[in-house]
């Protein structure tokens, strides 16, 4: 069964939303993902919550181009948290049949980000869409075995999912063995890209890289390859190859374009 490929929002930053699932199309991608919400206040996003005219013009994009929007960005559990927040990125999601949203722990208190998680899953649950709690090394969720240990405490609910960067799989304290360790059915979509390897960044490096500089497949020194071949060979693929200075050479098409191209042929030769 071939991979689908998803338009990371990183790699098509600069899109509205309706350009980024017809830049997909036109560049051979099945999905897209959409940050309809910013990682921080006042910081990048999509506009479409609350834009009734860029959801009619996203859905017609849909319906004409039969691109599908794999994953939502984002939603931050805090030491403080309420489900209930973020009811217009899910009502936005389902209404375009979105089947995931990136979650982040930011909650140091491990017990009580579990719980937080148990209940943004049991909120989420009407919605159909998944939420897959994504390990960064400079949160609260830093590795492969922080995630898995926060869904299980949270009592593994059905919706749960875990998101496996290349990125921060490069970048944490996680290995082969502990990818390897994911149940299947936690494991929704996993994110491409490659850069520098190791685990003695600073905080604010980690950042930029993940927003700034990353790499194509096989250009950096993470074992990209050794990651992707331990994952399920049909797990959907979100391309996130955001590199600011190299995207400014080309238009959004030629560089969506390119990083599909690169990834393809890294993937499947």
């Amino acid at each position: 069964m071939p991979r689908s490929y998803s338009l990371a929002y990183l790699t098509s930053y600069t899109c509205t939303p309706p350009e980024a699932i017809r830049v997909a199309s036109q560049a051979g991608y099945g999905f897209v993902g959409l940050r309809l919400w910013p990682n921080a206040p006042g910081a990048p996003q999509q506009f479409l919550i609350d834009k009734p005219e860029v959801l009619r013009e996203t859905l017609a994009a849909q319906k004409d181009t039969g691109v599908g929007v794999f994953d939502l960005e984002i939603i931050r559990i805090g030491e403080i948290f309420d489900p209930a927040v973020y009811r217009p990125l899910l009502d936005v999601g389902a209404a375009l049949g979105a089947k995931a949203v990136l979650v982040a722990g930011d909650d140091p208190d491990e017990p009580r980000l579990a719980e937080s998680y148990a209940r943004l899953c049991e909120f989420m649950q009407p919605y159909g869409i998944t939420a897959d709690l994504e390990f960064m090394p400079w949160t609260a969720v830093r590795s492969a075995n922080d995630a898995l240990r926060v869904i299980q405490s949270a009592g593994s609910p059905s919706n749960a999912g875990i998101l496996v960067d290349a990125l921060h799989f490069g970048r944490s304290h996680t290995t082969l063995a502990d990818i390897k360790a994911i149940p299947r059915e936690l494991l929704h979509y996993a994110q491409i890209c490659d850069a520098e390897a190791g685990t003695d960044f600073t905080t604010e490096q980690m950042i930029h890289s993940a927003r700034e500089e990353r790499l194509q497949p096989g250009e950096g020194l993470i074992d990209v390859h050794g990651l992707f071949a331990a994952l399920p060979s049909n797990l959907p693929i979100s391309v996130e190859v955001v590199h600011k200075a190299r995207m400014a050479q080309m238009t959004a098409l030629e560089w969506a374009q390119h990083c599909l191209h690169k990834t393809q042929k890294f993937l499947e030769g």
